[in-house]
């Protein structure tokens, strides 16, 4: 089963010089490929009115897919990605039922 993420890239001096470079289309295309060769699914892609910041959200398969993409992305110097995953209002009301045993810091 795919779980969506929620995926902040921001982009260092030079990678903000390559969306310059090629625009934001073709940045968009280069994700979305990225992303679909990791057997997942874009679904949002939108810049911010900061020039270095993008956020997209994304199906991906597992965890492993995210730590992936991030290793290489991250890896090239261009951008730095935080993957958040997206939970949904039933995967809230499932973790609201289950039995949780906490003691508080010093009781």
């Amino acid at each position: 089963m795919s779980k969506k993420y929620l995926v902040r890239a921001k982009y260092s001096a030079a990678g903000v010089g390559g969306v310059l470079k090629l625009g934001g289309t073709a940045r968009k295309i280069a994700v979305e490929k990225m992303i679909n060769d990791l057997g997942g699914k874009l679904e949002a892609f939108y810049y911010t009115l900061n020039p270095d910041e993008l956020y997209l959200i994304c199906e991906l398969q597992d965890e492993i897919s995210g730590v992936a993409m991030s290793l290489h992305v991250d890896s090239t110097g261009m951008a730095d990605i935080t993957i958040t995953p997206l939970l949904t209002p039933e995967d809230i009301d499932k973790a609201s039922h289950i039995a949780v045993h906490y003691r508080t810091p010093g009781s």
